[in-house]
């Protein structure tokens, strides 16, 4: 029974092919594009209206010259809330439970933010490794310390996306067997439980859409110091 909650998060095959790539594919199906009429349908209106409003607090910390990046900040913001948000379906998959994935999204966006600080302004950016009036005899030490922390960003940034998620696919799984288990037993008791069941998984759904916006927002935070 313990192997079964983790089986969730195996990618599952389909004649030895691999479905992780319809499940990376499939936000991008359910979205309307627009089109070049002038009025568009409500969806599409609300869909512009939420992803303007998400663009416009992603580049509240950025200096204009990081404006050039709201594309891909509002494009993986939505792409990871949906992956997430769908993941919470009974019987899917969830591609951003897989740490390999979010790694792949985290290591090559972080290093595009330090060689855009290298190129720019390069003893800036070097400067952040020490730190102004630091001792001389604790130079050597805090430039290691500095380095190792810049470069565990990345894996920072993917391990909590991973954890968050992964930890809440549990629980839901979890609390979900003892409703079934408890309901000939103890129906009052296993009532109760549901009723847990409910409230957590409305908490997961905030948590689904909170980490892929603090994943997003990390990753400019981190622009904003190399521009």
């Amino acid at each position: 029974m313990t192997l079964s909650f983790f089986d969730q998060f195996l990618s599952p095959n389909f004649l030895g092919v691999p479905l992780i790539a319809l499940a990376l594919s499939l936000p991008w199906i359910l979205y309307p594009a627009p089109s070049s009429r002038w009025l568009e349908n409500r969806l599409i209106t609300l869909q512009g209206w939420f992803i303007m409003q998400f663009t416009q607090q992603l580049l509240l910390p950025l200096n204009p010259g990081g404006h050039k990046w709201a594309t891909i900040f509002a494009s993986l913001i939505l792409f990871l809330i949906t992956l997430n948000l769908l993941g919470l379906l009974p019987y899917t998959f969830t591609p951003t439970t897989q740490l390999s994935l979010n790694l792949g999204f985290a290591f090559p966006l972080w290093l595009a933010t330090v060689l855009v600080g290298m190129r720019n302004q390069p003893t800036h950016a070097l400067g952040h490794l020490l730190p102004e009036g630091t001792p001389t005899p604790l130079i050597p030490v805090l430039i290691v310390i500095e380095t190792i922390s810049l470069f565990i960003r990345p894996l920072a940034l993917g391990v909590r996306l991973t954890a968050n998620l992964t930890a809440g696919h549990l629980l839901i799984g979890l609390i979900s067997t003892a409703v079934v288990v408890l309901l000939p037993i103890m129906p009052a008791v296993a009532t109760l439980t549901a009723v847990v069941l409910f409230l957590l998984t409305l908490l997961e759904i905030a948590v689904a859409m909170i980490q892929a916006y603090v994943f997003v927002l990390l990753l400019s935070l981190y622009l904003q110091e190399n521009i």
